[in-house]
This record gives structure tokens, C-alpha cells and sequence, in this order.
């Protein structure tokens, strides 16, 4: 085994016994709870989750280990990337000195920055400046999209919204990773939040530095297949994303440990119907590891009979469950399999509008699509880490009916 990828293994395992105690003893009793304690832990360990970095690939490479422990062989599915390499991030006004991280989906500044007068972001100001954070209101979301889109600003800056601890930093999703738009942007904590405020009233001078290149790498997905019994038969496609941010806890380990879950269950429960799996990178970059699983399986778009998309926030500690369906018939099964475990969705994206996550793809080429997510008090946050941010019981609960859903699926003719 690579030296690196020994000391990644040994460091998880370390980590995620020290994280759980109660994983000491998942070692003699195999429940579903431990194992998903297991995982979300694991992942949670690892680091990092930026897509094409050496944790995303280890970690990519350690889900498809997990894959074979099930006696399933995964396939490992690498895309390219140009990948953003950060040199500098950096706010500065009057004494102060914000250190910051560059959007990953912007154009970038030289070395020395640009430098302007600070203002609200949509002001007449060279640098715009707004709070963001999970919770950020619709209006401010497409008043940001505006600016960038119009350039209205030499630069923005995106500090990361009050609710957060004071020191970590809430970053945007690159949705235009592919062909970036607009000024740079900045985004920084909220610990200088009232000296930036006084800054911005009185129209002071900073200079914005985000200094960033792009270098060939690459990302991978993780794809497994389990046939069933009757090839004639339209497939089922379980998805999840597996790249983030941060750590990632709950935000990606609720969906990768049910990923695996279902697997488990779906080998035992001699399905009809072949059902697949894709774990996709690129998530946070715009879903392009999503975008190269679509483009490789054209046909997959509306020809499976459903595709399950395992979502954001669904493991997150106060999460308001979220589901998703393609039309009133998925709807209706899917609410009769919860109801059998008396569990009941706290939300419903309504039928016929545009969902979130990657089951938007699924949406805008017309397929069938069950989707769970939730919401997240730590999300896009470094804060969002095991135990601390999951609520495993609740995720435990979710995954037995998302078990018991997907096998049933897998089965009828």
C-alpha cells in the first residue's frame, strides 16, 4: 500500500474510534446505527473534501475499499479538472488584515489586488460587501448573482454570516466553475464584522487580493453495479456526491453512509431490476463529476425507472428533512414505505418546481427522481464536523427507510 494512503487509513481509524467510543463496541454488535456511525466518522476524519485534492482522492479510493468489504466491485471513474491552487486570499483595510478564501468560480487578481473604496454590495462602492451564510435570504442570493453577473463591482467581498463562529469561513458553491464570471470575490469570517461595518460607512480604501491559478488535475467517481435478475427491466441509479468544502460531516457523510447502506441491502434483497451507483466528485464545483456520470450514461437520463438522489443536510444535528419527488405517483410510494417507520418529511420541494442538489439534473433531462436533503446549521462551514453536528439517530432512522424504499423499488417488475 502507498505510504500516503496507509497513513490516511491509520489516521481515520485513529480518529474515528477517538470521535465515537460507542465505536468500540460496532466492532461485536453490526447494527445499522454503528455502521453508519462508522462512516459518517471516517469521512469526517479525512479532511478536507475539495474536489481533485489528494483528500478527496484517497477518499474516493477509501469508499471504493468500503464497496469491496461488500463483496461488490467498484470502478473508479477519473475526469479532468482544472483545479484552483490558492497563492494568496487576503482583505485589507485601514490596521486590519482579514485573510480570506477565493470563490472558486470568479476571475482572479495579480498578486497586488485591486484596490477601492468599501460600500454595500449593489452601492456605487469599487469593493461590495455583503453577509452570507446557509440561511441567506433568496433577494441577497440573486443580488449577488446580479452584481457578479453585471460586474457592478472591481471586487466583492463576502463575509460569512453572524450565526457562524466567529472564525470560520462560509464559502459559495463554484456554480460557474466551468466559465467564470465576474469580479473577484473574497469571502472571510465575521470576526471584524463591526470594524468592516465602520469601514463601509465611511467608504475607506482596501485592496482585495485574491490570487489564485489553475493547474491540470483530476477528480474521480466511484460507480458500483448490482444486477438484477431480469435485465429487460429499466434500472434504478442511486447517487450521492462525496466532495465538499470542509469536513463535511453532515452535509456529505449522511449520503455516503447511506450510499453504502443501500448497497449492503440491495445485495441481499436479490433485486429484478439492476440497480447502480454513482458517488461523484465536483459537487461543490458546479456538480461536474454529476455532469460527467450524465454525460457518459446519456441514456440513464430518463431511462431508468428512478434515480435516487441521497442529498445534503439530511445527518445534520436540528435538520429539517427535506424530500423531493419527480411526480405525485413517487410521492405517494415513497410516503406509504415512511410511514411504515413513522417517519413523516418536515418539507416538500412542491411537484413541478426545480429541485436542489444533483437531483436538479435529473430534473432539467426529464427523469424520474426520489431525493432526500435537509438543512444545516454548520453548512459550507468547517464547523460542520463528527459528532458535534450529526444527529445519528435520526440518520439511522432515514437510512432503514431509504433501505427498505430502494430494495422494494429494486424488486417490483
Amino acid at each position: 500500500m502507498h505510504n500516503s494512503r496507509r497513513q490516511f487509513l491509520k489516521t481515520v481509524t485513529f480518529l474515528s474510534l477517538a470521535g465515537h467510543s460507542d465505536l468500540l463496541s460496532a466492532q461485536e454488535t453490526d447494527t445499522l446505527s454503528n455502521r453508519v456511525a462508522s462512516i459518517i466518522s471516517e469521512y469526517s476524519a479525512q479532511g478536507i473534501h475539495r474536489t481533485g485534492t489528494d483528500v478527496d482522492n484517497l477518499s474516493g479510493q477509501w469508499l471504493a475499499d468500503r464497496i469491496t468489504l461488500l463483496g461488490i466491485s467498484p470502478v473508479l471513474e477519473p475526469f479532468p479538472l482544472d483545479r484552483i491552487v490558492q497563492r494568496e486570499g487576503l482583505l485589507k483595510f485601514g490596521q486590519f488584515q482579514l485573510p480570506g478564501i477565493p470563490a472558486y468560480d470568479c476571475n482572479y487578481t495579480d498578486a497586488n489586488g485591486v484596490t477601492g473604496r468599501l460600500g454595500e454590495l449593489g452601492s456605487n462602492a469599487d469593493i461590495g460587501v455583503v453577509m452570507t451564510g446557509g440561511s441567506m435570504p433568496a433577494g441577497i442570493a440573486q443580488a449577488l448573482e446580479q452584481a457578479r453577473q453585471n460586474n457592478h463591482h472591481r471586487g466583492i467581498v463576502l463575509v460569512t454570516d453572524a450565526t457562524y463562529s466567529p472564525d470560520g469561513i462560509y464559502i459559495i458553491n463554484g456554480e460557474h466553475f466551468s466559465a467564470p464570471i465576474g469580479p473577484p470575490v473574497l469571502h472571510v469570517a465575521n470576526n471584524q464584522w463591526t470594524q468592516l461595518q465602520r469601514a463601509m460607512a465611511a467608504g475607506d480604501l482596501a485592496t482585495l487580493i485574491a490570487h489564485c491559478d489553475r493547474e491540470v488535475s483530476s477528480a474521480f467517481n466511484v460507480r458500483a453495479t448490482i444486477p438484477g435478475s431480469d435485465p429487460g427491466l429499466a434500472p434504478i441509479v442511486v447517487m450521492t456526491p462525496r466532495s465538499g468544502w470542509w469536513r463535511c460531516a453532515s452535509e456529505r457523510g449522511g449520503g455516503i453512509a447511506l450510499f453504502l447502506e443501500i448497497l449492503r441491502a440491495v445485495s441481499l434483497g436479490e433485486p429484478r431490476r439492476t440497480v447502480r451507483f454513482t458517488a461523484n466528485s465536483g459537487h461543490e464545483l458546479g456538480h461536474i463529476g454529476m455532469g460527467k456520470y450524465l454525460q457518459e450514461n446519456a441514456g440513464l437520463l430518463q431511462g431508468a425507472a428512478m434515480w435516487i438522489h441521497l442529498g445534503a443536510n439530511f445527518a445534520a444535528r436540528g435538520s429539517a428533512i427535506r424530500l423531493q419527488f419527480s411526480n405525485a405517483e413517487n410521492r405517494d410510494s415513497t410516503l406509504r414505505e415512511l410511514a411504515l417507520l413513522g417517519l413523516v418529511p418536515a418539507v416538500e420541494t412542491p411537484l413541478g418546481n426545480r429541485p436542489l442538489g444533483e437531483a436538479r439534473n435529473i430534473f432539467d433531462g426529464g427523469g424520474q427522481y426520489i431525493s432526500i436533503l435537509g438543512n444545516n446549521p454548520w453548512f459550507h462551514h468547517p464547523d460542520d464536523l463528527w459528532p458535534t453536528a450529526v444527529n445519528l439517530e435520526t440518520t439511522a432512522y432515514w437510512a432503514e427507510a431509504f433501505n427498505n424504499l430502494v430494495v422494494t423499488l429494486s424488486q417490483r417488475s
